[in-house]
């Protein structure tokens, strides 16, 4: 009898250890063969694919004030660099666009946990939550342009608008995935009140929020591409999105390409150097995303 209690605990020893080998995350670093062609590779030829289909495009459509070539934006960006307007074209942009975003986290990280906690807070203003996230960013430019005048309070204002819906609704979603045998247990160990929603409910609530923050950080440089598009006037600087209206209002191609393609980089990188970084940290901090 004690020798089949052994064995069957060996062989529970042996599953268990095979189960942890599975779930065991390579730590070194893997070779830059390998991160070349997983990740700079595909980025590469897919740019490659869009210049040449570019190219051959370009002699069919054959009217420049409909399709540039690439020869001419690229003269469009190294002239703006040599000019010095590059960078302050991205700066202007970038630096409401976050500090926006900034306000909107303040603002809507309470109003979600607010939501998700309060049953008659959500009876009454979670359905206009949900339908403020569905309303297009644009439509708040006319009438912020009306309250707040051509400044950059309209500008905050619009990003707010278009930001705070999704990130209330991001934690909103978040907390109701929360298991409750979670809030059970941090109520037993004397987590109740804000000491609750700091140590279990936001922590458990992670991943919802931070897909909650990526779309308000699309929400937020949409809404301020409208707002600078629209609302264009000599003391707010020259922005991305202003930069494609005055290309517009000019009919000159080469720089309306500059500035979406601008737009475009900027959108991207927010993405890699922020919001990608920190959801690969809560997936694998949750075993959702080995390494290696």
């Amino acid at each position: 009898m004690a020798s089949t209690e052994t064995t069957a605990a060996q062989d529970a020893g042996s599953v268990e250890a095979g189960l942890d080998a599975l779930e065991t995350t390579a730590t070194g670093r893997p070779p830059f063969r390998k991160t070349f062609v997983d990740k700079i590779l595909p980025p590469i030829i897919a740019v490659a694919v869009v210049l040449v289909a570019w190219y051959l495009l370009y002699p069919i459509v054959d009217n420049p004030t409909k399709l540039p070539s690439p020869g001419a934006v690229g003269s469009a960006f190294r002239d703006s660099w040599l000019k010095g307007e590059l960078l302050g074209y991205i700066w202007t942009s970038v630096s409401r666009g976050l500090l926006g975003f900034a306000f909107a986290l303040l603002i809507g990280t309470p109003l979600g946990l607010l939501v998700a906690r309060v049953k008659f807070v959500r009876a009454a203003i979670g359905p206009i939550l949900s339908g403020l996230q569905s309303l297009p960013s644009v439509a708040w430019v006319p009438p912020a342009v009306i309250w707040l005048g051509l400044n950059n309070s309209m500008m905050y204002a619009v990003i707010l608008l278009g930001a705070v819906p999704s990130i209330a609704n991001g934690l909103v979603s978040g907390v109701d995935q929360v298991p409750p045998l979670f809030l059970r247990a941090g109520r037993t160990m004397g987590a109740t009140g804000v000491k609750g929603i700091w140590h279990v409910t936001l922590p458990a609530a992670l991943p919802g929020y931070v897909a909650g923050l990526k779309q308000g950080w699309a929400f937020s440089w949409r809404s301020l591409m409208a707002a600078e598009i629209i609302a264009s006037f000599p003391d707010l600087g020259v922005g991305l999105g202003q930069l494609l209206e005055n290309a517009r209002t000019v009919s000159d191609m080469a720089m309306v390409f500059e500035a979406i393609l601008l737009i475009l980089f900027v959108g991207i990188a927010i993405d890699l150097l922020l919001f990608s970084p920190l959801e690969r940290w809560v997936l694998r901090s949750r075993g959702l995303l080995v390494r290696g």
